[in-house]
């Protein structure tokens, strides 16, 4: 019974999911949080750009 147990891999994926979503997150949220301001920026200085070009 208890080689029947060890041999079960059915749940095993379940964690593998888990554990790669997690990973997921934090990649994400390294992400946002290195190049979140560096985007608002540049996306900042092209509207400012792009308002000016029209008011010209």
């Amino acid at each position: 019974m208890l080689k029947s147990i060890w041999k079960d891999e059915e749940g095993l994926t379940t964690v593998e999911y888990a554990l790669l979503m997690a990973l997921l997150v934090v990649a994400a949220i390294s992400v946002w949080t290195t190049f979140g301001g560096k985007v608002k920026e540049s996306v900042s200085s092209s509207t400012n750009a792009f308002s000016n070009t029209l008011a010209s």
